[in-house]
């Protein structure tokens, strides 16, 4: 016979990793790992990637190696923001939150901002004129 106690484990498991992945899913995706102020990054693209789970930059800013994360692939595209539209080498400033770390060379952008144009893969999040 099977103990009760057993289908009782096996619930409490099974919530304690959904808690978990929920909670890892929320300081990924949120703005809690950031500054509150807005914050302006230039510099010179070195890698591009649009995949998940955010595209990313990286930038070189006289000789630091920064990471900057965009929003998901299909938002970042959807702002117009492709693979095409950016290359190495390109100059490149990024307007968002800063980590709260600073001591991590590493921000989220909201706008990104390339040959004078504009892509707001946050509008929402983008600063006021």
């Amino acid at each position: 016979m099977q103990s009760p106690f057993n289908g009782i484990r096996s619930a409490a498991l099974t919530a304690a990793v959904i808690l978990a992945a929920a909670a890892t899913a929320y300081a990924h995706h949120g703005w809690s790992w950031t500054q509150d102020g807005f914050f302006e990054l230039r510099g010179k693209i070195t890698a591009i990637y649009i995949g998940n789970p955010h595209a990313t930059l990286d930038v070189d800013v006289e000789g630091e190696a920064w990471r900057v994360e965009m929003a998901p692939p299909s938002r970042t595209i959807a702002a117009g923001f492709t693979e095409e539209v950016a290359k190495v080498g390109d100059e490149v400033t990024a307007i968002g939150h800063r980590s709260l770390d600073e001591t991590e060379k590493r921000m989220k952008a909201s706008r990104v901002i390339l040959n004078g144009k504009n892509y707001d893969v946050y509008p929402d999040r983008v600063p006021p004129a």
